[in-house]
Order: structure tokens, then sequence, then C-alpha cells
């Protein structure tokens, strides 16, 4: 089992739960408090995480 693929599927879950989280606050269908301002911060948390995971998954060669 690789760890670095296995980290990498981690982010990018993780990534698309923030963009998710974030969208939903943006379009006011979650009232959690926030303004539409601060919903920035989990957008680009988010995408930090997604495209790191990504990045992880495609550089991480195979071995048997």
């Amino acid at each position: 089992m690789n760890q670095k693929r296995t980290f990498g599927g981690l982010l990018t879950v993780l990534g698309i739960i923030g963009i998710i989280c974030a969208a939903l606050v943006y379009l006011q269908v979650a009232n959690l408090g926030i303004t539409k301002f601060n919903a920035w911060v989990p957008f680009v948390l988010g995408l930090i995480f997604f495209f790191a995971g990504i990045n992880l998954i495609r550089t991480t060669g195979d071995r048997a």
C-alpha cells in the first residue's frame, strides 16, 4: 500500500468537501453564520488541498 497515494486521496476528498461547503455557504443554502466574503477562505483551502492531492496521486509511481 502506497502511503503517498493514500494521503493524496485523503487530501483530494478533503478539498472536495471544502469546496462544496464554501459553495453552499456562498449561495446561502447552508445557514452557518458565515458571510459571503468569509466563504472564500474554505474555498481557497479546498482548492489547495484538492490540487495537492491530485498532484500527489498523479506524480507517485506504482511499485510492484
